[in-house]
């Protein structure tokens, strides 16, 4: 199976590949459209700030191709924020392949922001999520959230409900990452591989 790990101005990209090949894959990180159409899977990850994101990948016209994809994407923590329609982080107009907000964690609610650490998900609803997962904690690091809507298929309650996992049609996302989730994310990415 080939496997693609999309390449671009964003952080965490190596700890993806390092928890895919511990499973056994061999993927390749690559930003060639070419390469990235002919995968079986492709990973989006991404550790960074929305809208200088946005600028690299309607340069090198990734916004374009990322939404043509037929083959099932896995969107991770910043990966699945610019999935989603508009982002608050500096006001910005994203993919657009979830019709969900991106907005940011209220401080005021006395919790730390950014979200950073362990957290539970529930309310399970994905093949990319077995049942059984529901309530296991899996690792966070963000300061924006995506809202809940009609593609969240797992929720998590950090100074809101937000979406911790979402899924339409072939694209699954995650705002945990699952590749420093230990075995419940590797479940995760393994379901992805095998499953989706």
């Amino acid at each position: 199976m080939k496997v693609v790990i999309i390449k671009y101005n964003a952080g965490n990209i190596l700890s993806v590949d390092y928890a895919l090949r511990r499973l056994g894959i061999d993927p390749e990180i690559t930003g060639d459209h070419d390469t990235i159409r002919s995968a079986d899977r492709v990973v989006f990850p991404g550790v960074g700030e929305a809208s200088t994101t946005m600028n690299y990948l309607r340069k090198h016209r990734l916004n374009d191709l990322i939404p043509s994809l037929k083959q099932p994407v896995l969107g991770i923590c910043l990966g699945m924020q610019l999935m989603c329609r508009h982002s608050s982080e500096n006001n910005v107009d994203c993919i657009g392949i979830f019709d969900e907000e991106v907005l940011r964690l209220d401080p005021s609610t006395g919790l730390k922001v950014p979200h950073m650490g362990w957290n539970d998900i529930t309310g399970l609803n994905s093949i990319l999520l077995d049942r059984d997962l529901e309530g296991k904690f899996v690792y966070f690091n963000h300061s924006y959230y995506v809202t809940l809507g009609s593609h969240t298929v797992a929720t998590c309650d950090y100074t809101v409900p937000f979406s911790a996992a979402m899924h339409k049609d072939n694209f699954y996302a995650t705002q945990f990452h699952p590749e420093k989730s230990g075995t419940v994310g590797a479940r995760i990415l393994q379901n992805f591989i095998e499953k989706c």
